[in-house]
């Protein structure tokens, strides 16, 4: 069974990547369970016919106020079938201001183990849709406990995304050696500007040791496609963006590299790189910009 898992910033579209992979990995014949890791609870939400399912944790309160204890939770309660049998699992997160969400989601990903959904559905893929601001203790659980095995980093060309992505990255680092699990690969979503981001997410995956896998593009009909609440390969199976899905999907399937990432320590050097590229943009006062001539 193969363990993806998706981590970026947050807003960066890796809700809408991960949904669109699992719908092009389903197409592929494979069984599929997507698992949203954010308290947010909107990973499946383009799987699951535009709603929003029932999460992991808030079936464990109800079970848990009812008088019953964690072993009343069954795979019915918190598994749902999506778009082409697609199983969908969100985590959800505890009670806003008690607790810690990267917890939440490891105690929702052992529910799964201890009621062995992996081999009940006999999967052949699942994919893990990971909040990464800030990779805290509890966010890294998914690597540190060997769920997320298969490590990708979603990141636009926009500086932040980088420093998102490196900072995952250090994570990955410290947690990788302890298991199966590295870093496969970068995808880019591209924020608009795909040439340049192109190069400079080539350079930064480089400096990782890893790769850029893919590059998503822009797309009014990805973004039309997230406001009805379905997968492009749903809504518009034909299109160009439908098959940069499925290409996506393939060569995920295809990629056996993992590495333990080498991340760039000091931000000075993250700004040097990101400078580099950005200077042989179209806008003169960008290219200004980059080489120090305007304040």
């Amino acid at each position: 069974m193969r363990q993806i898992a998706i981590y970026g910033k947050g807003g960066i579209g890796k809700s809408t990547v991960s949904s669109n992979l699992s719908m092009a990995l389903r197409e592929r014949g494979l069984e599929v369970m997507q698992v949203g890791c954010d308290p947010k609870r909107d990973s499946t939400r383009s799987l699951a016919g535009g709603r929003m399912i029932p999460t992991v944790l808030e079936t464990l309160r109800d079970h848990l106020r009812a008088g019953r204890d964690q072993s009343a939770v069954t795979l019915e309660d918190i598994v749902f079938l999506g778009d082409q049998g697609v199983r969908c699992v969100e985590s959800g997160g505890p009670e806003p201001g008690v607790g810690c969400a990267g917890r939440g989601v490891l105690t929702a990903l052992q529910i799964l183990k201890d009621l062995k959904a992996f081999e009940t559905y006999g999967l052949d893929v699942v994919v893990y849709d990971i909040l990464g601001d800030v990779v805290c203790g509890g966010f890294a659980q998914p690597i540190r406990a060997g769920f997320a095995q298969e490590i990708y980093l979603l990141c636009s060309g926009s500086f932040m995304s980088l420093y998102a992505a490196n900072n995952i990255a250090k994570g990955i680092q410290r947690l990788a050696r302890r298991g199966d699990t590295g870093l496969a690969g970068v995808i880019g979503n591209s924020a608009g500007e795909e040439a340049f981001e192109r190069h400079v997410l080539s350079e930064f995956a480089e400096t990782l040791g890893s790769r850029l896998i893919a590059m998503i593009p822009r797309s009014p009909v990805i973004m039309a496609c997230e406001v009805e609440g379905r997968t492009v390969l749903q809504h518009s199976s034909r299109s160009p963006e439908a098959e940069v899905f499925r290409d996506l999907a393939a060569r995920l399937m295809e990629n056996t590299s993992r590495v333990i990432p080498t991340p760039i320590e000091h931000v000075e050097d993250l700004e040097a790189l990101y400078r580099r590229h950005l200077g042989h943009r179209a806008s003169p006062l960008v290219a200004q910009v980059a080489h120090g001539e305007v304040a």
